[in-house]
């Protein structure tokens, strides 16, 4: 119960920020700088899909509040979206619009998980998915998945293993952050039947899903509608991350709920972003995907290659393993070392139990850009 001046211990385990240990040493480097800890893109929106396109002539209020809901005319896209995508049935009703995929999860969570309640994450996970579910009093469960399982049962006997009776959802990422792991259909079949048998909510995190070079993506909705929350990010797909625009697509029962969590949180995602996403719904995001999709394929599988390390199957980052090269500091130094080169990576606890790795996105910054700390990379771990 804090008193003036405190605040909730439950923020004691929650991150300031992926990368605020060397936050400082970013913002004082001079000379050239690999900012390889971004999961952004360089390039701009598809053209008319960017803010400069937008005029109130055209759109009339577009600097007022939409409905919390979201615009109508992008809920009926994103629900044709989601009918042709998951071949299950979507109303209007099943939608939100969220400020990005991250208030899409918040709501989400705000509205499944009780303090005391816990949530199964595989790890490595996308980070701020365990600070979101603290910040409703609930507890983050990490269970080592990636690297540990090689088929459909050993994915639920991980789960299964830290599965208890506090359990209430679980949450998973395909194609995933930080690894660029795509989950093979059989494993997120096994998943969500197991999740579905024992009463637990899914909570499937979709924001790559544009981007698989290697596989095929699976959509946990598709396989339970009734008890599956999918998640998707109009910053990830389509290059508009800071345009704050995402949605949810659930089951109708409880997005009453949702809409409730994020009506009290920022109450309606900014108009003028929905508008642009609209845009993007018509064809021409998905043109541009399609032009963008084998060139992030192909700074990808160079940065792998440079690297030493598997190519990705989808998404846009590297999850590289730095032990060969850390000394009595340990992985810290190692990232102060590559900052005083100008590169900067995200550090691997931020994604789980991960002491020695490190993240790259190869998307963040001009080919270029990418390849040259890629190098540095590459030379700071003599391959």
């Amino acid at each position: 119960m804090p008193r003036f001046p405190e605040t909730t211990s439950t923020l004691d385990a929650v991150g300031g920020a992926v990368f605020s240990s060397l936050a400082g040493r970013l913002a004082r480097h001079r000379g050239t700088v690999y900012p390889l800890h971004v999961g952004d893109t360089w390039l701009e929106p598809a053209e008319g899909c960017r803010m400069q396109d937008l005029t109130i002539d055209e759109h009339p209020g577009m600097h007022r509040y939409s409905s919390p809901q979201g615009l109508p005319g992008l809920i009926d896209a994103v629900v044709e979206r989601s009918r042709k995508r998951m071949g299950v049935t979507t109303e209007r009703s099943s939608v939100l619009i969220a400020a990005g995929a991250t208030g899409a999860l918040g709501a989400v969570v705000g509205s499944i998980v009780e303090p005391g309640d816990e949530v199964l994450v595989l790890a490595p996970y996308w980070p701020l998915i365990t600070g979101i579910v603290r910040c409703v009093h609930g507890e983050p469960v990490a269970v080592p998945f990636l690297g540990e399982v090689d088929s459909a049962e050993s994915a639920v006997e991980a789960v299964q293993g830290r599965l208890s009776s506090k359990t209430v959802a679980l949450y998973l990422s395909t194609p995933n952050n930080p690894t660029g792991k795509v989950f093979p259909a059989s494993w997120v079949d096994a998943l969500v039947d197991w999740a579905v048998s024992i009463g637990l909510w899914v909570v499937s995190d979709e924001v790559y899903e544009d981007y698989v070079y290697r596989g095929e993506h699976a959509y946990a909705r598709s396989r339970a509608p009734q008890q599956a929350f999918s998640v998707h990010s109009f910053s990830k797909a389509f290059g508009m991350a800071g345009n704050r625009c995402g949605y949810v697509v659930g089951p109708e029962s409880v997005m009453a709920a949702l809409k409730k969590v994020s009506t009290h949180a920022f109450y309606s995602t900014p108009t003028a972003s929905q508008l642009a996403a609209l845009r993007a719904l018509d064809g021409r995001g998905d043109a541009w995907v399609e032009a963008i999709r084998p060139r992030y394929q192909a700074l990808g599988d160079a940065a792998a290659e440079r690297l030493e390390v598997p190519a990705p199957e989808g998404g846009t980052f590297l999850f590289v393993d730095t032990r060969d090269r850390l000394d009595e500091r340990g992985l810290i130094g190692f990232l102060q070392d590559c900052a005083g080169r100008g590169l900067f990576l995200a550090p691997g606890p931020s994604f789980g139990d991960y002491p020695s790795h490190v993240r790259i996105c190869f998307t963040c910054a001009e080919p270029d850009v990418v390849k040259a700390g890629v190098d540095v990379l590459a030379d700071m771990l003599s391959r």
